[in-house]
C-alpha cells in the first residue's frame, strides 16, 4: 500500500512538470544519432586525382616524372650593397597535403624549410612568345601552416642563353612576377612585369599600383592572371575576378614617360614674389590701443555671499582618525590627525577669507599687429618651364612581353609546407578553367568542409530563461527557472505565477503530493481501502493545478503584451 501511494505522488509531480524519463532517454539518443549523421554528411567523399588530358605550352601537376623538369638552385642570392651572403638552402619535395587533404593521390610541390631561402625552376619544352596573344597564368597555393611573413609568388623567366636552372636566383631576369606575398601589415597579390625601354633597351619593373589582397588560409586557393593583347588584364581568386584594368594606366612607374618634363636648367628669378598675402604696410596702431592692459581684472561689483563662512577653515582634522597603537611619540614625534574637507563648507557658498573674483577685462586688446592684405606684387607659384622629354617614347603594346623560357619559385618565407599545384601557363582562358574544374573546384569544397568540421562547435546559449528546455540541461533549467520565479515573487507573487508557471505548477504539485502522502499514511493506519482512491484524487488535483497555471500564464502573456504596446506607444 505504501508503494502505491508513493507512485501516485510521483505521478502527480511528473504530470505537473510534463517530463518523462523514458522520453528524455529517447530524445538524447535521437540527438546523438542526428549529430553523428550531420558530422558524417558535412564532409563529402574525397575525389581521386586523375592526370588531365588538356594540352598547354606548360602544364604541371607534379606527377611521378616531375624531377625531369624541376631543378633546385644552388646559387647564392645576390645581395648587392650588403655584406651578408645568402644561399638557397631550402629543400623541396613533391607530396600530398598534410592539412585538409581534398583529393586522393593529388601531389604538389612543397616548401620544406621555415626561415630559409628557396629557389627551384622548370624549363619550358619551348619558349612561350606572348606577342599578339592572350597570356594566362594560373596555379594553386595551399598555405598549410598559414603565412605570417613570406612569399608564395612565381616568376616567369625571360628566355635567353644564360638561363641555367642551377644558377637561378633573385638576379635572374624575369618577365612577370605573380602571386601572394605577406609580411606584417603587407598583404597583396603581386603583379609586376619587366618592361623594355625601346629607346635605351633597358628594363624597368612596373608594379601594379593597387594590388588585391591575398587569401591567407590553409585551404587551396586558385590564383589566375590573364593579360590580353589590348593591354587589359584581370586577376582572379578561386574563379572570381578581384581586379581588372589596363597595363597603360594602373602601374608604377607608368609604361610611357611624360611628353614634357621640367627644364632642369630653369631657375626662379631673384625678384620673383610668391607670397600671396602680406601685412598692410600703411596700417597704423590706433591711439587708444593699450597693449599693456591685463587680460583679467578684479570684479569691483562683486559682493561677499551672505552664507560665506569667513571664520571656518577649508579643512579640519579628521574627527574619526585615531592614533595608531604602535605610534611612539618619542620616535615618531607628535601624532597629528590627517585633515579632511570641512563638511560645513559643502553646505554654503564657501569658507575662509573672501576675495573678489577676477573677470575678463573689457578693455583688453592684446598685442597689435597690422592686418593682412593681398600682395600687389604677387606673381603666383613659380614652376620651371616645360621642355620636350628627350627620353620620351610611346609603347602602345606593353602586353607584347618578352619571350618566356622557364618558370621559377624564388622565395623566402618564415613558414614551411607551402604547396604549389596545377600550374597552367598558356593562351586559353577556357582550358585554364577546365583544368580548375577537374582539380581545384573538386577538392576545394572538401577542404572547406574539413576546415569547418575541425572548428570547435559553439554551444548555443539561451537568450533568457524562457528559451531554456528541460531536456537540454535539467539542472540548469530548474536552477534558472526557480531563480527567476523567486526574483519576481519578491515584488509580486501573482506576476511570478504568470511568468514562470512551471515553477508554480511544480510547487503546487509538491504541495498536493505532500498532502497525499500524509493522507495516505493516515489512511493506511485507519482504513487501508480508500488509499487507491486518494492517490487518484491527488493525481487529478495535480492535473487541475497545472491547467490553472497554464491559463494564468496565457493571461499573463497577454497582459505583458498589452503593457509592452502601451510603453511603445508612449515612447512614440
Amino acid at each position: 500500500m505504501k508503494f502505491n501511494v508513493a507512485a501516485a505522488a510521483a505521478g502527480a509531480a511528473f504530470l505537473a512538470g510534463g517530463v518523462y524519463a523514458d522520453d528524455q532517454k529517447v530524445l538524447k539518443e535521437e540527438s546523438s544519432s542526428t549529430a553523428a549523421e550531420a558530422s558524417t554528411k558535412s564532409v563529402p567523399p574525397l575525389p581521386t586525382f586523375t592526370p588531365t588530358k588538356l594540352k598547354a605550352p606548360f602544364l604541371e601537376q607534379f606527377t611521378d616524372d616531375w624531377e625531369q623538369r624541376w631543378k633546385p638552385s644552388h646559387a647564392k642570392k645576390d645581395t648587392k650593397g650588403s655584406e651578408e651572403e645568402w644561399a638557397y638552402i631550402g629543400e623541396w619535395a613533391v607530396e600530398e597535403p598534410i592539412v585538409y587533404k581534398g583529393m586522393e593521390g593529388d601531389k604538389g610541390l612543397v616548401v620544406k624549410n621555415a626561415a630559409a631561402h628557396h629557389a627551384i625552376s622548370a624549363k619550358f619544352p619551348k619558349k612561350i612568345d606572348p606577342k599578339g596573344k592572350t597570356l594566362v597564368v594560373q596555379y594553386e597555393v595551399k598555405l598549410q601552416g598559414g603565412l605570417e611573413c613570406g612569399g608564395a609568388y612565381m616568376k616567369l623567366l625571360r628566355d635567353n642563353k644564360a638561363l641555367h636552372q642551377d644558377e637561378f636566383s633573385n638576379a635572374t631576369p624575369y618577365v612577370i612576377m605573380f602571386g601572394p606575398d605577406k609580411c606584417g601589415h603587407t598583404n597583396k597579390v603581386h603583379f609586376i612585369f619587366n618592361h623594355k625601354n625601346p629607346k635605351t633597351g633597358e628594363y624597368e619593373e612596373k608594379h601594379l599600383s593597387s594590388p588585391p589582397s591575398a587569401k591567407i588560409v590553409k585551404t587551396s586557393e586558385l590564383y589566375t592572371l590573364t593579360v590580353h593583347p589590348n593591354n587589359t588584364y584581370t586577376i582572379g581568386i578561386n574563379g572570381e575576378q578581384v581586379k581588372d584594368g589596363s597595363l597603360l594606366d594602373d602601374f608604377t612607374p607608368s609604361v610611357n614617360p611624360p611628353k614634357e618634363i621640367d627644364d632642369p636648367k630653369d631657375t626662379k628669378p631673384e625678384d620673383w614674389v610668391d607670397e600671396a598675402r602680406i601685412q598692410d604696410p600703411d596700417a597704423k596702431k590706433p591711439e587708444d590701443w593699450d597693449e599693456d592692459a591685463p587680460y583679467e581684472v578684479v570684479d569691483e561689483d562683486a559682493t561677499q555671499p551672505a552664507d560665506w563662512l569667513v571664520d571656518e577653515p577649508l579643512t579640519i582634522p579628521d574627527p574619526e582618525a585615531q592614533k595608531p597603537e604602535d605610534w611612539d611619540d618619542e620616535e615618531d614625534g607628535d601624532w597629528i590627525a590627517p585633515t579632511v574637507p570641512n563638511p560645513k563648507c559643502a553646505e554654503v557658498s564657501g569658507c575662509g577669507p573672501w576675495t573678489k573674483p577676477m573677470i575678463k577685462n573689457p578693455d583688453y586688446k592684446g598685442k597689435w599687429s597690422a592686418p593682412y592684405i593681398d600682395n600687389p606684387a604677387y606673381k603666383g607659384v613659380w614652376a620651371p618651364r616645360k621642355i620636350k622629354n628627350p627620353d620620351y617614347f610611346e609603347d602602345k603594346a606593353p602586353a607584347n612581353f618578352e619571350p618566356i623560357g622557364a618558370l621559377g619559385f624564388e622565395i623566402w618565407t618564415m613558414q614551411n609546407n607551402i604547396l604549389f599545384d596545377n600550374i597552367y601557363i598558356g593562351h586559353s582562358v577556357d582550358d585554364a578553367r577546365k583544368l580548375a574544374d577537374e582539380t581545384f573546384f573538386k577538392k576545394h569544397p572538401v577542404e572547406e568542409a574539413l576546415e569547418e568540421a575541425e572548428k570547435p562547435k559553439e554551444e548555443e546559449k539561451p537568450a533568457s530563461p524562457n528559451d531554456l528546455k528541460f531536456l537540454d540541461d535539467p539542472k540548469l533549467y530548474i536552477t534558472e527557472k526557480l531563480d527567476l520565479f523567486l526574483t519576481i515573487a519578491q515584488k509580486d507573487p501573482i506576476e511570478a505565477i504568470k511568468f514562470v508557471p512551471e515553477i508554480a505548477g511544480g510547487i503546487a504539485a509538491i504541495f498536493l503530493t505532500v498532502l497525499g502522502l500524509i493522507f495516505g499514511i493516515v489512511g493506511v493506519a485507519t482504513n487501508p481501502a480508500p488509499v487507491k482512491k486518494a492517490a487518484a484524487e491527488v493525481k487529478e488535483k495535480a492535473k487541475e493545478a497545472k491547467d490553472k497555471v497554464a491559463e494564468a500564464a496565457t493571461t499573463g502573456a497577454e497582459t505583458v503584451k498589452a503593457e509592452a504596446t502601451k510603453r511603445t506607444t508612449r515612447k512614440a
